[in-house]
């Protein structure tokens, strides 16, 4: 039986062409009524008019389908839905898919770069769905599509704006997952790989035919079904091919808490934290299944054997930078860069938790500390926003900068519903911003000197989402691929680039945990794993750990061997539909991409582009 749409208003962003125009022509043919949505602008983010999507409606007319256009950018996503409750009363489905690029290395990426890609890719993706969700909440349906890509799964050169963002709608669909599911709201993402405007700046006619968008679509139709219950996965798909990915966590190592847990002694155990041939972890969410409860850990630390005595990681000569480092993780961090010998600059804007305020009196109090016990630093109190500041400080005082902690962090939790557009801005100018603020100013001393360390700070709400914390999972999801991409184009120049999940007892942690949790979760059993990452000897980079209560643990992707079907062939929603399981299936001939070139190859033989390769 055919899965039909009737009744259901489909929102379609950047359907003009390409994927949208795809989408927006399916549903339209399967009874819904579609809200073509375009600005009409250039694959860079120039320009307007209202011919795409006008097109596109008038496709859909021709063939007996109803929809209207809709000309908005989808920064007033409001403005798009709104259009579709004056036109058709509701909306039941929202297809964030419009999206541009701005491709340059990160040394030559400019503040209009970044943030463009950032207003369309995320808050555009933001704005729609939170103007839609009032009226998923009260009809108690819904379903979201959120449009990621293999960029933003692994990282890539030349796309650290695009990357960061297209990671951040993933973490925005794992945090909307959660809170979706008692309303029967499902949010999914998707990584697809077509033969679209995008795509054409960089592929040959013979790709392009290929990768029809045409076989992305029936996965979309297929998530946004009523009798699909799948939410908060993620999906590669294209050519035909699709796959199913989930995070993997290494079983790591557990430290036992005691003065002798320093750098050098993560260092000698590092095979074992990053083997995943023993008993792996899929968390799925945030504090459920596969992991360790807190009791746990700490009981685990209390019967791991004592750490040996061994030599210190020096420092001597290198310049460190830490972000929020006037308490917390970042404070633990500066005191043991300091006592090894590093000169650092303690950043802190001094504000409160939820960033409000400024003060000097954190900084100054880290750097007496790291002066007292004979260290070197200097203090500074600028908002990472403001990173090229930052970096200046580093630069006057010491005149280079080595290594950059990007730790900074606020919250601002709340629901979805009850969520304010600066409530998320804040969060992504701290976490997103603020760290590439940073990492740009400092780049070119990297570079010109062949020698740099990255940390980003993740979070556990970031790699697996969490109630009340959209903004945060999908600001934090972001950093992980800015790391990721730090990592690619950093490789010739000895820069790498790491991003940690920490868990420990901060101002952040305070809010949300117990008195007594906080107290034993204390941030200097988080610093000697960070500390060993950004070390001469270090040769990691573009990976991710979760830390905490002395514990060490590399997480991953794992993929699902997928299904490929006839690339040259008609694929529908129920071809899908009738190997679903076999497209989710993770007990067997599971792989773990690590860049673009790897992960999309599978497509890419799907259609014959490649040859297959030899198992």
């Amino acid at each position: 039986m055919a899965l039909r749409f009737d009744g259901k208003v489909v929102i379609v962003s950047g359907a003009g062409n390409g994927l949208g125009k795809s989408h927006a022509l399916f549903f339209a043919s399967r009874g819904a009524k579609v809200v073509v949505n375009d600005l009409g602008g250039g694959t860079t983010g120039s320009g307007s008019g209202k011919r795409s999507a006008d097109l596109v409606v008038e496709e859909i007319r021709a063939a007996g389908g109803t929809a209207v256009a809709n000309y908005d950018s989808v920064e007033d996503g409001d403005k798009i839905v709104e259009t579709a409750i004056k036109a058709f009363g509701t909306v039941h489905i929202v297809i964030n898919n419009a999206g541009i690029l701005r491709d340059k290395s990160i040394g030559r990426m400019t503040d209009e770069d970044w943030f463009l890609i950032y207003r369309v890719h995320v808050w555009g993706t933001y704005k729609i769905t939170k103007a839609a969700w009032p009226h998923f909440q009260k009809q108690k349906y819904g379903r979201v599509i959120n449009t990621t890509s293999a960029a933003g799964i692994y990282g890539n050169f030349g796309q650290a704006n695009y990357a960061s963002c297209k990671l951040a709608v993933h973490g925005f669909t794992l945090s909307l997952k959660l809170e979706g599911a008692k309303h029967n709201i499902n949010t999914n993402t998707i990584a697809p790989l077509a033969g679209t405007r995008l795509l054409a700046s960089v592929a040959p006619e013979q790709v392009l035919k290929a990768l029809d968008p045409a076989k992305v679509t029936p996965l979309v139709a297929w998530l946004t079904h009523d009798s699909c219950t799948e939410s908060g996965s993620l999906f590669e798909v294209g050519a035909g091919w699709m796959a199913k990915l989930r995070r993997e966590r290494s079983e790591g190592v557990q430290f036992k808490l005691d003065e002798n847990f320093t750098p050098q002694v993560v260092n000698a155990r590092w095979n074992e934290i990053t083997s995943f041939s023993r008993k792996n972890e899929y968390p799925g969410e945030l504090n459920v299944g596969g992991g360790a409860s807190l009791a746990q850990r700490l009981e685990k630390a209390r019967n791991s054997p004592a750490n040996p005595k061994l030599p210190n990681m020096e420092f001597d000569g290198r310049v460190v930078i830490v972000t929020g480092a006037g308490a917390g993780l970042g404070r633990a961090y500066a005191l043991l860069f300091g006592k090894l010998g590093a000169k650092v600059v303690v950043n802190d804007l001094g504000g409160s938790a939820f960033g409000q305020g400024a003060s000097k009196n954190a900084a100054d109090t880290v750097v007496d500390e790291i002066r007292a016990a004979g260290g070197t630093a200097v203090a500074n109190y600028d908002s990472v926003v403001e990173g090229e500041k930052i970096v200046a400080t580093a630069v006057k005082a010491f005149g280079t900068v080595h290594v950059v902690v990007n730790n900074a962090g606020i919250l601002r939790d709340k629901s979805f519903q009850r969520m304010s557009d600066e409530d998320w801005q804040l969060i992504f100018n701290v976490h997103l911003h603020g760290s590439y603020k940073v990492i740009r100013a400092a780049w070119e001393y990297m570079k010109n000197q062949n020698y740099g360390r990255i940390i980003t700070t993740c979070s556990t709400v970031g790699i697996y989402g969490n109630f009340g914390q959209t903004n945060y999972s999908a600001a934090k999801a972001a950093v992980i691929a800015l790391a990721n991409t730090c990592a690619f184009e950093g490789a010739k120049n000895n820069i790498l680039a790491n991003c940690i999940a920490p868990s420990a007892g901060t101002r952040l942690t305070a809010t949300v945990m117990p008195e007594d949790v906080v107290k034993v979760l204390d941030p200097a059993f988080v610093a000697p794993a960070i500390v060993k990452l950004c070390h001469d000897s270090s040769t990691v980079t573009g990976r991710l750990f979760e830390v905490g209560v002395g514990a060490v643990q590399e997480t991953r992707w794992e993929r699902t061997k997928g299904v490929g079907f006839k690339h040259d062939a008609p694929l529908s929603p129920e071809d899908i539909k009738s190997k679903w399981s076999e497209i989710t299936d993770f007990s067997k001939g599971t792989s773990h991409p690590t860049s673009t070139a790897e992960a999309t190859r599978a497509a890419y033989e799907n259609a014959g582009l490649v040859a297959r390769a030899k198992v």
